[in-house]
């Protein structure tokens, strides 16, 4: 009974024989021994689904809806007009932002000073650095817009 359970994990997914060898002894394999073994187990598939075969696919499958030149120049228009708006609102924006780093710079709060007339500085750059940040942000913009823009033309 022992050799039994110690085979069955590798049995699991196989088929269990029960055999008798020339001596008359019994033991359960996973593999056929001999002329006298019988099937006792038999893992069987839990589902009989195949699926279906793979077709290859075409790189633009005929079914794909296409639009002719003259629609595809209407939404190239259309691009390029939402990408000239939005490059003329980062520049209004950028104005705006070069505006207040501009008046931040000039600008020294009552906590920034050091009793005696002097700057601190480190409170006062780091004040002002989101400012410059505003300002960087709004330039990277406009350099990826007028990029894209290029790439249209």
């Amino acid at each position: 009974m022992f050799c039994l359970i110690a085979m069955l994990p590798s049995a699991w997914a196989d088929t269990l024989y029960k055999c008798q060898g020339p001596d008359g002894r019994i033991t359960y394999t996973n593999q056929k021994t001999g002329k006298s073994c019988e099937v006792i187990s038999q893992d069987k598939p839990v589902s009989t689904f195949s699926p279906p075969a793979r077709k290859e696919r075409q790189a633009t499958p005929g079914d794909f809806p296409r639009v002719n030149g003259d629609q595809q120049k209407a939404r190239d228009n259309d691009r390029r007009a939402i990408l000239e708006q939005e490059l003329a609102n980062e520049q209004k924006n950028l104005e705006a932002a070069k505006k207040e780093l501009a008046e931040q710079e000039n600008l020294i709060l009552p906590e920034e000073r050091i009793v005696g007339g002097g700057i601190q500085g480190g409170k006062r750059e780091a004040r002002i650095q989101t400012y410059r940040d505003k300002v960087q942000l709004h330039e990277r913009n406009i350099e990826s817009l007028r990029r894209e823009l290029a790439n249209l033309k």
